[in-house]
């Protein structure tokens, strides 16, 4: 398996902790939240003191060659510190992406290795005005230049938006239409024709560098078409997707806690009516526990997914989707009831769970919106569910049954019941044909992501219980009782609402979902939540 020794992952992160407890304090933060400037001088020290960007390089070309698990721990960590330097950090490695997986040995030679050794940022040029996450649709064009009838080289010509490291970088990875298809190309800062927007003013991560770019003609090198191939740029983003986007999950995931470990301590001190706010379920059941049980589910499932990676699978787009569809938006979730918890101050600029907040709506947009997420979850397990007759989800609650059998107390017949619900859903689906309904198609993709998380988080807390949070394994399995309980209610009722309300056509469906089991297991959960809540408090003092 690829990736770092334990012993050099804890070194990576300890770095970077005490790095940011003596450089990046929440008042340089907040500063440069203020200015809206990006720190080069801290992307410098991250780079050329700190070599952050050779985890993303293989061993080969001078890197590190970390692994799909170092990745999303040290992109926790980074987003639980600054999201828009991590943002910075993501770029580079997002922009490498296209050479990593489709460039020829001797583009993966020359580039890779002078961005290792030099320390260069990178940035992806991928999104246009008009295009949004629809790479298809790409209107910038690349003409081949000839010479004595031998391609010499293309000239770039169209715009890109909402490129992060934009107006920074030294080096670009540039997707436009060739004869041939879709094909990345490399473009250098400086290359005549080729020019840089102001930065966006933007509602969060200030501290990065987003701007426009502007190809006019710009002239490059027949060599500097990825790959040496025209019409494989589609294909090469593809293939990076279940990788890239577990990084934006572990930002939601780092963002979410970030403002958790605010809130915690916080609630420990508030005193309201006598007693601290950290007692009252009124405010820990539904503005901390929620959320750390829905951080922790998609935890597992990050992790899951990155131990598949590291194992050497390549085609996980769509666990990836649900990765960072469940980490993005409940470290969303996480922010915004952070602000709740802490009242007046956490409406404040001079409080970081206010600029958290602004900071982690991002991950719900970049690296494709929730909704794209939804569509790509739906559309995937869709046909999956078509290819095994309807077996997959209901093979899946069968195997949950038996890891129950070993481990009563995860939540696995909790999560079985979710997954039996989905099957059923989706066979109701079929046979009435309500995809049909675009919102029906959307609704699934949330299901089957609320459902999945439970299944694997369920299934993984007795035998690998996450080491990348303070908690203890009895936290966790109660963490992975509420969620199982949650997810099983939300597919069974929700499902059932949008089948309904689509026009389906059993009569007896309420019963095939069996409404009755999934409250019955609704059984506990208050206990656990007060159990959840007790752990916190211990893990995260003031």
């Amino acid at each position: 398996m690829p990736g770092l020794d334990t012993q050099t992952l804890h070194q990576v992160l300890s770095t970077l902790h005490r790095y940011a407890e003596k450089k990046l304090t929440p008042d340089f933060l907040l500063k440069l939240d203020h200015e809206d400037r990006f720190p080069k001088e801290v992307l410098d020290d991250l780079y050329g003191n700190l070599g952050l960007h050779l985890l993303f390089i293989p061993e080969a070309y001078g890197g590190m060659g970390a692994g799909a698990y170092d990745i999303y721990r040290v992109s926790e960590v980074m987003a639980g510190i600054d999201l828009g330097i991590a943002t910075g950090v993501l770029a580079t490695f997002l922009g490498t992406d296209p050479i990593t997986v489709g460039g020829t040995e001797e583009q993966k030679a020359y580039w890779m290795s002078r961005i290792a050794e030099e320390g260069l940022l990178v940035a992806y040029g991928a999104t246009e005005p008009q295009a949004g996450s629809d790479l298809a649709a790409l209107k910038s064009r690349a003409e081949p230049v000839m010479e004595d009838g031998r391609l010499v080289g293309y000239k770039l010509s169209g715009r890109k938006q909402w490129i992060s490291n934009g107006g920074v970088a030294d080096v670009y990875t540039v997707l436009a239409l060739a004869p041939g298809g879709p094909s990345w190309f490399i473009v250098e800062r400086g290359t005549p024709g080729f020019s840089q927007g102001k930065p966006e003013d933007k509602h969060g991560i200030r501290a990065s560098n987003t701007a426009a770019l502007f190809l006019e003609d710009v002239f490059v090198p027949a060599d500097r078409l990825v790959g040496g191939v025209e019409g494989r740029g589609l294909a090469q983003a593809q293939a990076v997707f279940g990788y890239t986007r577990l990084m934006v999950a572990a930002f939601g995931l780092g963002a979410g806690w970030a403002a958790l470990k605010r809130a915690i301590p916080y609630s420990q001190l508030r005193i309201q009516a006598g007693s601290p706010l950290s007692q009252k379920q009124g405010y820990t059941h539904k503005l901390i526990v929620p959320n750390a049980v829905r951080l922790e589910a998609a935890r597992a499932y990050i992790e899951w997914a990155a131990a598949r990676i590291d194992a050497g699978e390549t085609d996980l787009p769509t666990e990836g989707a649900v990765a960072k569809y469940m980490a993005t938006e409940a470290g969303n979730k996480a922010a915004e009831d952070a602000i709740q918890a802490l009242g007046g101050y956490g409406y404040t600029r001079e409080y970081m769970v206010e600029k958290i907040k602004r900071d982690v709506r991002i991950t719900c947009i970049y690296e494709g919106t929730s909704e794209i997420m939804e569509w790509t979850i739906a559309r995937d397990r869709w046909q999956l569910h078509l290819k095994t007759k309807g077996a997959y989800y209901h093979d899946w609650a069968g195997r949950l049954r038996q890891a129950h059998a070993a481990h009563a107390d995860t939540g696995a017949d909790t999560a079985a019941l979710a997954m039996k619900a989905l099957a059923v859903i989706l066979e109701r689906c079929r046979l009435d044909r309500l995809t049909r309904n675009q919102h029906v198609l959307f609704r699934l993709g949330e299901l089957i992501a609320w459902a999945e998380t439970a299944a694997v988080f369920a299934e993984r807390v007795a035998t690998h219980p996450t080491q990348a949070i303070p908690l203890d394994q009895e936290t966790l399995k109660a963490m992975a009782r509420i969620h199982a309980r949650d997810a099983a209610l939300k597919v069974a009722t929700d499902g059932l609402r949008w089948t309904i309300g689509a026009g389906q056509t059993d009569p007896n469906l309420a019963l095939a979902l069996d409404l009755p089991a999934i409250y019955a297991a609704q059984a506990g959960q208050i206990a656990d939540m007060d159990f959840v809540a007790g752990k916190l408090n211990q893990a995260f003092p003031p």
